[in-house]
Formats: C-alpha cells, structure tokens, sequence
C-alpha cells in the first residue's frame, strides 16, 4: 500500500534541498541492463550472460506490476544476455531455447553443465540481442512465451 508524505514546510524544505543537491552532484548517466515489468503481475527475473570467467546465471530479481529494475550496473560487456521469468501472480514463464542453471532462492551459478548433478535445477532463457550497446532495456509483457 503507498504511503502517504507528511507534507510539513519542514520536511518538503528539506526534500527541495535534498534533490538540489542530487541533481548539483549527479555525474554523466550510467549505462545499465534494465528490466521492465509491463504485466498487471509480480514477477521473477533470472538473468544468463558470460563474463571473462565464463557463463553465470544470476537470481532473482522480483519486479512489481508495471515497474523497472536495473539488473546490471554500468557499460554492458557482452553482446547477448539470456532471461528467464516466472509469473507469480497468474502463472507462465518467459522462456526460450538456452539451458542454464537456477535455482528456488537468490542465487549466482557460474557454468551452465551439469545443473542437476551440482543440486541446481535447469531452466529456459530467452536470448536478448543488445547489438553491443552501452545499456538496454527489456520490456516484459502480459504474454508469456
């Protein structure tokens, strides 16, 4: 439920103040991979990429009802990012063709081989093509593929 701002001189003086100061010692603008909610449902983000040490899997990332999340800080450094999500609400998945390694709780996974022998379980990732850009975002909708 949203809460509602106490809106004394006070505190709406020291807000003025507090976003002066943010915008004077905002710095250039990161490049991020972001995710975007646009389902009615809360949702669940796994995220697959390689990295200098080889292939990881990252989870989760919990996204409201039509909300976005940066998932990954700064400069992309690789072409294609693979994504699983799992509808809480009304059920189905975003999935695709690429097997990786998660599982149930938060988790980083590095490799890919051998999920199930390593206690980890396997899931579909759908492939994301950045075309090397510095940040991209991906727009998840109310149809699960």
């Amino acid at each position: 439920m949203p809460r509602l701002l106490n809106r004394s001189p006070v505190r709406a003086c020291l807000a003025a103040l507090l976003l002066a100061g943010g915008v004077l010692a905002a710095g250039p603008a990161l490049a991020d991979l972001r995710v975007c909610n646009n389902t009615s449902s809360r949702i669940g983000v796994a995220l697959g990429y390689r990295d200098s040490q080889g292939w990881i899997t990252e989870g989760w990332w919990n996204l409201s009802p039509r909300g976005c999340e940066v998932i990954l800080r700064g400069t992309l450094a690789a072409r294609f990012y693979y994504v699983h999500a799992v509808d809480y609400d009304k059920g189905g998945e975003w999935t695709g063709k690429s097997v990786m390694c998660v599982r149930n709780r938060e988790f980083t996974i590095r490799g890919i081989e051998d999920c199930l022998p390593r206690g980890f379980d396997r899931a579909s990732f759908f492939e994301v093509d950045t075309g090397e850009q510095k940040s991209w975002t991906i727009q998840l909708t109310d149809a699960p593929r």
